[in-house]
């Protein structure tokens, strides 16, 4: 006999609440005020934004914390990080302080810009949630960027901020500070002794500021370290990077219950796999070289010189063997087609190389594909867009691996040590230090930082003399993410003129 449990409600007579009802019931944050310019993201967003704004906001910050883990990546000091990244902030994430308006923290510019730094921290939260080593590089990245806008915030507007906290950090006694003056001094350098006697130092656990023990800028005692006022920024940082991280553990676990939202998906999991080199398509602006020089099926042999490795390795081959299989002559198509090559040209260029076969053989087998990238011929979603856009860094990265006899994809990533060694050497790279730190980055899968080192080397005369003449600025240093901004930049170098303007402000989704 099946016993009933009569106590049980039956799930058909069960009263349904809408869970999005039940759970923002009472939506204490939705209308959430930013007070102040910098942030320690406790408290998650709740209001609603579009897709396309989830999409760009997470895009834009992206960009940001990918080129300051390229910056750590290539050893730069914290005074060059912050004169490279600065720039780009303005660009991509821009942060005013309250004092930049005449009404403060209610003006309704500060509080978009606000909104937007609040809501893309937690989308890419989620993003990187997944794994113990996306949640360690972007807290890395994220505790970066705070000290970055904690050093250059207004000094009374960042005093107001860490006011605001509550941390709980002793103070040092009037008569703590008497007896330990001359040792806090001694041990502390920098402070002069007026501001040993001024109320501005705090007593926190040594383990909580481990880098200003290490460069011994403290005074220890008993498991306490001595902190004054001039170095607070590093027991905020500490406090964040403990927040953050606690954050990302409580996302961590939350993530599954995102897998059921066929919206939200998709984009995260993309956002993760940028987070290596950041996806990018060129404008309508870059589709052809700068100062008006034409481009003709005759003239890429003599611009092939300025070709990044993966580009050069495909013409180096097609001249070799008179053929590519169809993913390198794909990829190639589209590369040509950003430098402004019309289909016109790019099909007289096929044939020319295809010497081997005949013109029936072309006209039936490869003409089509042709005109297929370019738009000319295929669907109307294909015709109406053009065709395909040339392949970002990422794309040739992470689809389509080459296989036996292909030749497609990154050298950086896809070839063995050795055989990307002799294919730099043959393309005129011999300096020992650069293949030592080529092979280094690709050990450590830092691919586009090897094709960067490469870039900066072949190119360090012109950079510096742009430099000199004020051509070539911070933006125009950015890490490079797609071949046909190495081919833009490289050409206008060697040529003279700026290389500025030459990436998209989004990311090919």
């Amino acid at each position: 006999m099946i016993r009933q449990d009569f106590d049980r409600v039956d799930p058909k007579r069960r009263n349904t609440i809408d869970h999005k009802k039940k759970q923002f019931a009472n939506p204490t944050y939705k209308s959430h005020e930013y007070l102040h310019r910098l942030n320690l993201y406790e408290v998650p967003p709740t209001a609603e934004i579009t897709l396309e704004e989830f999409e760009q906001w997470a895009i834009d910050r992206l960009r940001i914390l990918a080129e300051l883990e390229t910056c750590s990546f290539r050893n730069k000091s914290p005074a060059e990080t912050a004169v490279h990244i600065t720039p780009l902030l303005q660009k991509y994430l821009p942060l005013s302080s309250n004092t930049s308006s005449s009404i403060g923290s209610k003006d309704e510019r500060l509080k978009a810009e606000r909104q937007k730094d609040h809501y893309s921290h937690f989308i890419l939260r989620l993003a990187f949630s997944s794994t113990e080593d996306l949640r360690r590089r972007f807290s890395r990245v994220e505790g970066a960027l705070f000290r970055l806008r904690f050093q250059s915030d207004d000094a009374t507007e960042r005093h107001q901020f860490v006011e605001s906290l509550n941390f709980e950090w002793e103070k040092v006694s009037e008569d703590e500070k008497r007896e330990l003056g001359q040792r806090l001094l001694n041990a502390t350098p920098g402070p002069r002794r007026q501001e040993a006697e001024e109320p501005g130092w705090f007593k926190v656990d040594f383990e909580t500021v481990p880098d200003l023990v290490e460069s011994r800028r403290v005074f220890v005692k008993k498991g306490k370290a001595y902190v004054p006022v001039k170095e607070q920024m590093s027991m905020v940082l500490a406090e964040f990077m403990a927040r953050l991280e606690k954050g990302l553990e409580f996302a961590a676990r939350a993530l599954p219950r995102l897998d059921e939202d066929d919206r939200l998906t998709p984009i995260l999991n993309h956002l993760s796999k940028n987070f290596s080199t950041p996806d990018s398509h060129l404008s309508d602006s870059d589709t052809a070289l700068p100062n008006g020089v034409p481009i003709n099926a005759s003239s890429i042999d003599s611009l092939s010189q300025h070709f990044p490795l993966c580009m050069r390795n495909l013409h180096m081959t097609l001249r070799k063997n008179s053929h590519l299989k169809h993913f390198g002559r794909l990829q190639y198509t589209l590369f040509l087609k950003g430098l402004g090559l019309t289909m016109e040209d790019c099909l007289v260029f096929w044939r020319q190389s295809f010497r081997l076969i005949t013109d029936d053989t072309f006209n039936k087998e490869y003409r089509y594909n042709t005109r297929h990238a370019y738009g000319d011929v295929g669907g109307d979603a294909i015709r109406r867009g053009r065709g395909y856009s040339p392949f970002s860094c990422q794309k040739i990265l992470t689809e389509h691996p080459p296989g036996s006899g292909e030749s497609h994809g990154c050298p950086y990533r896809h070839f063995s040590i050795d055989n990307l060694t002799t294919l730099l050497q043959g393309t005129g790279v011999n300096d020992r230090d650069v293949l030592k730190g080529v092979k280094e980055d690709v050990e450590k899968k830092r691919f586009h930082i090897a094709c960067n080192r490469v870039f900066e080397w072949a190119h360090k005369g012109e950079i510096k003399r742009a430099k000199d003449e004020g051509a070539w600025g911070a933006v125009e240093s950015d890490t490079i993410v797609h071949p046909n901004t190495y081919f833009r930049r490289s050409y206008m170098l060697k040529c003279g003129g700026k290389a500025g303007g030459d990436q998209d402000e989004t990311m090919d989704m």
